[in-house]
């Protein structure tokens, strides 16, 4: 009967932990101590007599058993312990996995807008070469000339239709409209007009006008080497007479 008794002691004692049954033995003895002194708080408090309870079952239990009682109840300690450091674990590693998911979402956006403004730039740079090579193309075609001012004969005057047929043999053929329409707007195909107020000159109104003797010396009276002057002029700042068409137009000046 004992032996059952002191078993089910074990059992409420490992249940409720040694730690506590420590702190009920100590407090079970300071009441003890409390009603041989004659003390009625301490006997009339139910949780005294509770913890008295228990703290007799621990007094009860053999010291053998009390190891046992002792190891169980660090063994729950342990367990714990162990259940919240778990815990802690798998929270740190939620978050650490949490932050590497948004560094790489954001790497793999930077990246993304990288790649897409390198393609633009690439893009941009095919075009603008693109461009250059069709400026040089049409440059090229513009100073290929099918004659020089110096093949027309020198005469004392020149019709219009004499200085338009000058233009078609000198200016290439894709080139000619163009230059003619900036012709036709700065002198209407007179080699002689000039601007009384600024003092440009000559079918492509030059200004100054002697910057026409860089194509010849008779710049003034020969509409060839004006029209030979004009076409290097078209050439070398706007690439072509089409170029410097095209400024005019937006401009009203060349």
């Amino acid at each position: 009967m004992r032996a059952l008794l002191e078993g089910n002691r074990v059992s409420r004692i490992s249940v409720r932990g040694f730690a506590v049954a420590s702190a009920t033995a100590v407090t079970t003895v300071g009441a003890v101590v409390g009603v041989a002194s004659g003390d009625p708080q301490q006997h009339t408090s139910n949780d005294f007599e509770a913890t008295a309870g228990d703290a007799t079952l621990l007094a009860d239990i053999p010291s053998g058993q009390q190891a046992q009682v002792q190891t169980a109840s660090l063994t729950q300690q342990a367990d714990a312990q162990a259940t919240a450091a778990d815990t802690a674990a798998k929270k740190s590693a939620e978050e650490t996995a949490r932050k590497q998911a948004a560094e790489s979402a954001k790497a793999k956006q930077k990246a993304a807008e990288q790649a897409e403004a390198k393609a633009k730039a690439e893009k941009k740079a095919k075009e603008q070469a693109k461009k250059d090579a069709e400026k040089r193309e049409s440059s090229t075609v513009s100073r290929s000339s099918t004659r020089d001012a110096g093949d027309f004969p020198v005469q004392s005057s020149y019709s219009i239709a004499e200085v338009q047929a000058m233009a078609r043999q000198i200016v290439p053929a894709d080139q000619f409209q163009c230059f003619s329409n900036i012709v036709n707007h700065e002198s209407t195909w007179n080699y002689t007009a000039t601007n009384p107020s600024s003092g440009s000159y000559g079918l492509v109104q030059a200004l100054p006008a002697s910057k026409m003797a860089s194509a010849g010396a008779d710049w003034r009276t020969n509409p060839a080497t004006q029209i030979k002057w004009g076409l290097g002029y078209m050439n070398d700042r706007y690439q072509s007479p089409c170029g410097a068409w095209s400024f005019w137009q937006a401009n009203h000046y060349y």
